[in-house]
């Protein structure tokens, strides 16, 4: 009876078969060339043998190589940076651990080596790819987030894929090809099968190779025959085995089911009692209240403001309405004590899982609402020649592809161009013309002769022909040789090889100033800064549109696969790539217990959070350190930043402990300044008790003055008090003397003036009785 096939191992390289179409081999074959190229493998050894046999040299002047270095330096001048975004606010702390967590991956992964590599695969090759997996193994069987860098030329993309990053790729496949001992050490729990496997391909090939028929040997492991692999531990030739890995998107559908928990007889049984408690206090404090509306009804009825049958009315209506209020009284009180163990809850499983839980018929129940969707899973198959060693579904939060693609120029499938293939047709015109100019140059400096057969020596003008001042014999009768000059080469052909390298800088946008060239740089500083600015926008172009977009993937895949992986307690430290290199310790998922000592959540849970990744833009540039360091003098003399920040991006030796002595010089500094305000008060107190001790004197001496003053001013003012006491005294003696002489003086006056106005009187009289009797 045959043995079963398996049909996963034979599905697997029928998908292997497909991707590796016409299309796929001669894009290796393309890109091949210009690795080789880039490498300095530049012509074939049948190429340097028909050389050698035409006598012309066989060197190449590569001008590729320092376009790639350079091309590598504008790509990988500092390393990737990393944001995260909460979705919500309770996860802004968690999403503010992810920058440390990617940072603690990256350099546990030794990621500026893969990085590097990456990037310089995607230059040279068109195509670079990171590949985010897991070490199970790492961390005492707790498990590692690692990045590595596999070969381009042995991932395969499904043909069909139009994405930038292959996200809508059905699938991504890795074939290696490994001698089985290899393999073996790799799975060692698939030792077994391994052993039973066997493969068809006896050995891998170069496409490039295969295609162009080239004879040189590259620097690949695909040129090992097979026949070179041998067993470490035996000695002896193995057998090569098939590897391949294969991820694929798998639609599975699932169901958002909402249901709502049943409280069981014991809460139910504990929600009685606890309504009976308070409906007891309630109907209590119901029949007082009926008591107090019956005193009042009695009351109005003895006075005659109710009758009778009124009074029976309104009691049964109390009455009633008293135990409608206990009855909805106790059903609110139960349905909120119910709703409280009745929440509403939600969970995503699988159409398979649901179909099991719903066979419970108290789990049906509960059901509420059920709501069917599709989602991605991501599964991965591990094939071994022609046996599977493992078919499994990866956890939920893994959703892309591990397999991060870098391109240089996208074309729009999965076979993207590389920098190095348009220069390949420039680096054979450069080598052919200064072979061609070289070859020249030697005929011209050591001729050749014709001469006739038998009229010299050959084997003495071979040897002597070329020395300064040799005599050269020729046979008597015959004919001198004749010098045969070599043909001059046109000034058009020194034009085309200049125009030549000149041609290969524009393509590759790499000019000769960018490389330290002082005779194509600027005379200014400014002007070296605009040309340094100028120059660089093309591979700006490519590091925005192409690699930061990888860079951002690659952060999401590193997020997917380390929620997954670190689900536990873990405590990691970070060193910082900064000039300072400071060390800090992160840690996650740190578990939150009760009173009790039980466990009732997690304090950064890492697993739960959701936030977004971006990747800070322009990170991995490089920049101008003297133009940076004299923007940062200038922000300096501004006072926007400090001499700290200053001397970071300095190339001063010990600037760490020099940072700690300005840092402790700062402290003392301020320590000073403070005993010297302290001083500066002090002194200002003495000074102000000194003048204040100064004008106390003064003014006790002032007062002294003053009472001195005073005393005399008072004994002035008593010996004038005396004086004009007697003056005034001798002033009223002469003023009565004189008062008198007056009196004395205005009598004789007075009888003068009476005498004087009776004489008048009479005199009138007189006058008045004449003229009365004239007429």
């Amino acid at each position: 009876m045959g043995q079963k096939k398996d049909k996963t191992a034979e599905r697997v390289k029928t998908l292997f078969h497909r991707s590796n179409s016409g299309t796929r081999i001669d894009w290796e074959t393309v890109n091949q060339q210009g690795y080789d190229f880039a490498n300095d493998n530049q012509m074939s050894a049948a190429e340097k043998l028909a050389l050698e046999e035409q006598g012309m040299p066989t060197f190449t002047i590569n001008r590729i190589t320092p376009v790639v270095e350079m091309l590598n330096f504008y790509g990988t001048a500092n390393d990737p940076r990393w944001q995260a975004v909460g979705s919500e606010g309770s996860d802004v702390d968690v999403a503010a651990v992810f920058s440390d967590m990617a940072d603690y991956i990256w350099y546990n992964s030794d990621g500026p080596a893969i990085y590097g590599n990456t990037i310089n695969d995607a230059i040279t090759k068109g195509l670079g790819y990171m590949l985010i997996t897991v070490d199970k193994d790492a961390d005492n069987g707790m498990g590692e987030v690692i990045i590595e860098q596999p070969d381009p030329f042995d991932i395969f993309v499904d043909p069909k894929s139009r994405d930038l990053l292959f996200r809508d790729a059905s699938y991504v496949l890795i074939r290696k090809v490994l001698p089985k001992s290899h393999i073996a050490e790799l799975f060692p729990e698939f030792k077994n099968k391994i052993k039973k496997a066997s493969s068809s391909e006896s050995q891998d090939f170069s496409y490039t190779q295969k295609a162009l028929g080239k004879d040189q040997k590259d620097f690949t492991y695909k040129d090992i025959p097979a026949s070179e692999g041998i067993d470490p531990k035996t000695g002896e030739h193995e057998e090569f085995l098939e590897l391949f890995e294969l991820w694929e998107k798998k639609s599975v559908s699932y169901i958002n089911v909402f249901y709502q928990d049943q409280p069981t007889p014991e809460q139910l049984k504990q929600i009685k009692e606890q309504v009976a408690v308070q409906m007891e206090e309630l109907k209590a404090e119901k029949d007082v209240a009926l008591q107090e509306q019956t005193i009042q009804l009695d009351q109005a009825v003895q006075s005659g403001q109710m009758i009778q049958a009124r009074y029976d009315l309104e009691m049964e209506k109390m009455q009633k309405a008293n135990e409608e209020e206990l009855m909805m009284a106790e059903q609110q009180m139960t349905s909120e004590l119910v709703g409280q163990i009745q929440q509403v809850r939600n969970q995503v499983v699988t159409e398979s899982e649901y179909d099991i839980l719903v066979k419970d018929p108290s789990f049906a129940k509960m059901v509420i609402e059920v709501i069917p969707f599709h989602k991605q899973r991501m599964t991965q198959t591990c094939v071994v020649g022609d046996k599977t060693l493992y078919e499994k579904e990866l956890p939920d939060t893994i959703t892309q592809y591990p397999l991060v693609p870098f391109h240089f120029k996208w074309t729009g499938t999965p076979y993207p161009t590389s920098a190095v293939s348009p220069l390949v047709g420039k680096q054979r015109e450069l080598n052919k013309a200064h072979q061609i100019m070289v070859h020249n140059a030697s005929l011209g400096s050591s001729l050749r002769f014709m001469h006739e057969e038998g009229s010299i020596d050959t084997g003495h003008w071979e040897k002597y022909s070329s020395s300064p001042g040799a005599l050269l014999p020729v046979r008597p009768g015959a004919t001198p040789p004749t010098p045969i000059l070599p043909a001059p080469l046109a000034n058009a052909f020194f034009q085309i090889v200049n125009e030549g390298k000149g041609d290969m800088e524009y393509l590759a946008g790499i000019y000769s100033s960018m490389q330290g060239d002082v005779s194509g740089q600027h005379d200014t500083y400014r002007g070296m800064l605009a040309q340094d600015e100028y120059g660089t926008r093309r591979v700006k172009q490519w590091m925005k549109n192409v690699i930061e977009p990888a860079l951002k993937q690659v952060g999401l895949v590193v997020m997917e696969y380390s929620q997954a992986v670190y689900t536990a307690h873990k405590v990691f430290r970070i060193i910082q790539p900064s000039a300072l290199q400071e060390q800090r310790e992160v840690e996650i998922n740190v578990p939150m217990y009760n009173d009790l000592g039980e466990a009732i959540g997690k304090y950064h849970d890492y697993a739960a959070a959701k936030f977004d990744i971006r990747i800070v833009a322009g990170s991995t540039l490089p920049v101008n350190r003297w133009a940076y360091l004299a923007e940062l003098k200038e922000l300096l003399q501004f006072g926007v930043v400090d001499d700290i920040a200053v001397l970071a991006e300095t190339d001063i030796r010990n600037k760490e402990q020099i940072a700690k002595r300005k840092t402790l010089y700062a402290q003392l500094s301020g320590q000073v300044e403070q005993l010297s305000e302290a001083i500066k008060d002090k002194d200002g107190t003495i000074e102000t008790l000194e003048r204040q001790l100064v004008q106390a004197g003064i003014k006790g001496k002032v007062m002294a003055a003053e009472m001195e003053i005073s005393k005399q001013k008072a004994e002035v003012k008593a010996e004038t008090k005396d004086i004009y006491r007697d003056t005034k005294a001798k002033q009223k003696v002469l003023q009565a003397n004189m008062a008198a002489k007056a009196d004395t003086e205005n009598t004789k006056l007075g009888l003068g003036v009476q005498q004087a106005i009776k004489n008048a009187e009479i005199n009138a009289k007189k006058d008045l009785q004449g003229n009365n009797n004239s007429s």
